[in-house]
């Protein structure tokens, strides 16, 4: 009969087909469930597949009264089992393979082969085949674990690559010439069972079981071992009233921490770390006896059954309570892991292995068991202060900070400080002892990783002022640095360097990290000891400087005026002003400075470099004149005067280093003629009074062509002949008449084009225009001669008021109030009236009051018609003007719509 779990109430019965008085002996099912093997009395062995539901004898196994049977977990399939191992009651193990494969009459039977691979033997010879497991290991290696009533075999090997289909032949021909290693027993129940725990499907199993007669040999398998896989084994005796006496066991089923232990009326489950009995499952007797149990390696159920029913029992939190076991056998990591949810139950085993720990005198395992549990933390660390275990108390102090939270800032400043002092403690006191180097560096290193600890940064820099009074108090110098390097303080040590004279190794932190506020603090001092390097690091760092910050530095290290000190401090500030490009004017002035102080020679090409604009030099031009005038750099004066364009005083100062300077100062001012021959008079003055080298001076009357030879001459003293002006006076003549002529010419020039302007006029008088009477309006197309009308000699025609209103637009604004203007006036003024002596009369009292009306129209005329709309300039001007007026854009946009 089947069982459907899904139709539990419905079972399936198979018919076996038999007549005659065959019992069932056995039965065994595959970890699939697809083949079932039923082994007869009658030492015929019959085969169902679920599939197919049809009972088929297997010819081949007739005669074996089969006792067990070792299915192939890695090959079997529903369709095949594989190959599979055989035991039987003759003590023979043989190899087979079954097909679920139907045919019809003829058809392929489901043994495809039955062969016999060894025999178990115990003293007395052969012995039944009791148990058989058959599995293979992670390494791919394969075993086989065979038991009898007294013996427990293990078969072990590796197949050839390939060699699956081969089955079982080869790992039991190792044994041939010697017998395989094996387990015994002296008492014997005359049955024996086996039975593994597997944590997953298709996993190698863990653990084992075997009952056998004088208990269950429990134990590990343990896969890797070459010669054995069984260990950790130990024998736990039947419980009271169990063996082989009146109520032997008759099954046996290994969980994950106990073994079922099958009697006729009842169940027991033994702990098998322990050995008590934690479970008595007692059955009614209207069940009848219990014959057999065992566990699905699918889903871990067990299942049990008696002559009339069937029983499940479902395992559920089986390891609940294991830790407990485990803590008292003081194996605390596997008490931790299985209780690694349960916060409080961890606590209770990080404090029990922490207390065994201490008394054990392991203090460094306490310290850390200690750290992880909610103990008291003032009781703890008295304990280790009264064991003077001062490393185990650094541990305990180190773990308790890693798990501080972050808002538990004063907890963590207390336990840095105490760590530090601990440390610094035990370092000050192995120092001395050249013994203990080795434990001094070991100290100092796990000092140091404290120290440097990414998880205790940010507790080490809120207690970063206390660290370094403890370090201070210590004397412990060489830490100090270390410490300000990790949090950066890098003033601390540079500060450190240059206290100690170490400057070449404080230039090097400041370069190394690049920190501008520090090159400004500590460059006065660098600067007086290493001032080529301090420079070389300024200039490499370029940009990221303020070269404004760092002149106190340099103005007292070049106060020494050496030529040595001076150089450095210009070759900075040369670096600024041609690479960096710097415009401020303290940077300019500094270096023009340095300049007049160090380096005459480059203040004079400076200074030209700069330009002559006044806007465009970037240095302070009246500093740099007192600068220049202080230190008697004269022609460096003389080029300040000249961006000043202060040309008088640059000549002045010029004539008294070198007249072509001064000659070229008075070419300057090119704009105004009377200054440069003012400049041109000294300069002449100075070389006739001063030189008194008439030659010269007639050099320079000749440089100049603002000079004439009668400006020159009041500055010759009376005795000069004049043999030395001859040649300029006659110069000087032909050029006074030569301009004589010119003006002439000039004069009658103008006489010619005076007569030309008098003869186009009188031309002009007499110009007239035809209109003929089609003609019209070149603004509104309307006959010309309708209204009063304007005719321009370019030939357009246009009536008064359509020009007035096309001239309007184009007139600036007071032209078109001066129109508006004389239009009010046009209208107010009386129309003249012809003959009337009364007339006249009116007409000479409106001039004597006001302008005429003929005045008024010719003003208005000259405004509006002094040029054609479209010929003039008016036409030019509109170019630019958008055809439509923007502020009626809008409105004429929606009128095209």
């Amino acid at each position: 009969m089947s069982i459907d779990l899904g139709k539990a109430n419905e079972p399936n019965h198979v018919e076996l087909g038999r007549k005659d008085d065959a019992k069932v002996h056995k039965m065994f099912l595959d970890h699939t469930g697809s083949h079932l093997l039923i082994a007869l009395s009658s030492t015929e062995v019959l085969y169902v597949n679920r599939n197919g539901q049809k009972v088929r004898p297997l010819a081949r196994w007739k005669g074996q009264l089969v006792e067990s049977v070792g299915w192939n977990k890695a090959l079997g399939t529903e369709s095949s089992t594989g190959p599979i191992l055989v035991g039987t009651a003759q003590g023979q193990i043989f190899e087979a393979e079954l097909s679920a494969s139907e045919g019809g009459l003829f058809g392929p039977a489901p043994d495809l082969y039955f062969r016999p691979l060894y025999v178990l033997n115990e003293e007395g010879g052969p012995a039944p085949v009791c148990s058989l497991e058959a599995e293979r290991g992670p390494d791919g290696r394969g075993f086989v674990i065979a038991t009898t009533r007294q013996r427990l075999f293990q078969f072990i090997g590796r197949a050839a690559e390939g060699a699956e289909a081969q089955g079982f032949a080869g790992l039991f021909a190792a044994y041939t010439d010697h017998p395989p290693p094996f387990r015994e027993f002296p008492s014997s129940l005359g049955y024996s069972e086996l039975a593994f725990y597997t944590p997953k499907l298709r996993s190698a199993p863990r653990a084992f079981a075997w009952m056998m007669g004088d208990g269950v040999l429990y134990g590990a398998l343990d896969c890797g071992r070459p010669d054995s896989l069984l260990s950790e084994e130990r024998v736990w005796e039947y419980p009271e009233g169990v063996g082989p006496g009146a109520s032997p066991p008759l099954a046996l089923v290994l969980t994950q921490f106990h073994f079922l232990l099958l009697l006729a009326d009842r169940v027991e489950a033994v702990c098998t770390l322990t050995g008590q009995v934690v479970l008595r499952d007692h059955f009614l007797e209207k069940f009848g006896p219990l014959k057999h149990m065992v566990k699905d390696s699918s889903t871990g159920h067990l299942w049990a059954y008696t002559e009339r029913a069937v029983f499940r029992y479902h395992v559920q939190r089986e390891a609940r309570d294991v830790w407990r076991t485990y803590l008292d056998m003081n194996r605390f990591d596997l008490a931790k892991e299985y209780c690694r949810e349960r916060p409080d139950c961890l606590d209770t085993v990080l404090a029990r292995e922490a207390d065994f720990c201490f008394r054990q005198r392991r203090y460094l395992e306490s310290a850390r068991c200690y750290a992880l549990t909610q103990s008291y933390f003032e009781e703890i660390a008295l304990k280790f202060l009264e064991a003077r275990q001062e490393e185990a108390l650094a541990e305990f102090l180190q773990r308790k900070l890693a798990g501080l939270k972050p808002a538990e800032r004063t907890q963590a400043t207390l336990l840095t400080t105490w760590l530090t002092e601990l440390y610094l403690s035990r370092l000050g006191a192995l120092q001395g002892d050249p013994e203990a180097l080795n434990l001094y560096r070991e100290t100092r290193e796990r000092f140091r990783s404290f120290l440097s600890s990414p998880r205790h940064k940010e507790w080490l820099f809120a207690s970063q002022a206390s660290i370094h009074e403890l370090l201070a108090s210590h004397g412990d110098t060489e830490h100090m640095v270390y410490f300000a390097v990790i949090m950066q303080d890098y003033e601390r040590v540079v500060a450190y360097h240059c206290q100690h004279e170490a400057y070449e190794e404080a230039l090097a932190v400041l370069a190394r990290h690049r920190d501008p506020q520090l090159f400004y603090k500590f460059s006065p001092v660098l600067i007086r000891h290493i001032p080529r390097q301090l420079v070389d690091a300024w200039i490499e760092l370029g940009s990221r400087l303020d070269a404004r910050q760092l002149i106190p530095a340099l103005v007292n290290y070049s106060q020494g005026g050496e030529a040595q000190q001076v150089s450095q401090a210009i070759r900075y500030m040369e670096f600024c002003v041609n690479v960096l490009g710097e415009t401020e004017q303290a940077i300019h002035n500094y270096l023009l400075s340095l300049y007049a102080r160090g380096q005459p020679a480059s203040l004079l090409a400076y200074l030209e470099q700069a330009g002559a604009s006044p806007h465009r030099v970037h240095y302070d031009l009246k500093y740099a004149l007192r600068l220049c005038a202080e230190h008697g750099h004269h022609r460096a004066c003389v080029h300040v005067y000249k961006v000043l364009e202060l040309y008088e005083e640059a000549v002045d100062l010029a004539l008294q280093v070198d007249v072509d300077l001064a000659k070229q100062c008075a070419d300057l001012p090119e704009d105004d003629e009377e200054l440069r021959k003012k400049l041109w008079l000294k300069i002449a003055r100075h070389v006739v009074q001063e030189e008194e080298d008439v030659q010269t001076a007639m050099a320079c009357l000749a440089s100049c062509p603002l000079l004439k030879i009668e400006d020159v001459l009041p500055f010759f003293p009376d005795f000069v002949t004049i043999d030395h002006f001859k040649e300029a006076i006659c110069s000087s003549l032909k050029a006074y008449n030569h301009h004589i002529q010119e003006l002439q010419r000039e004069m009658e020039e103008a006489t010619a084009s005076a007569q030309r302007i008098r003869r186009d006029l009188q031309e002009l008088r007499g110009r007239y225009g035809t209109v003929e009477p089609q003609d019209k309006c070149a603004t509104c197309d309307f006959p010309l001669l309708n209204r009063p009308f304007y005719l321009f000699l370019c030939g357009h025609m246009f009536h008064a008021d359509c020009l007035l209103q096309a001239v309007r637009p184009g007139l600036p604004a007071y032209k078109q109030a001066r129109l508006e203007e004389l239009q009010r006036k046009l209208g107010a003024a009386p129309a003249p009236t012809k003959g009337s002596a009364r007339a006249k009369e009116a007409e000479g009292g409106a001039a004597t009051a006001g302008p005429s009306r003929e005045q008024l129209k010719a003003d208005l005329d000259e405004l509006v018609a002094a040029e054609c709309v479209y010929c003039g300039e008016l036409m030019i001007r509109s170019i630019d003007r958008p055809f439509i007026d923007p502020q009626r854009y809008e409105e004429e946009h929606l009128s095209w719509l």
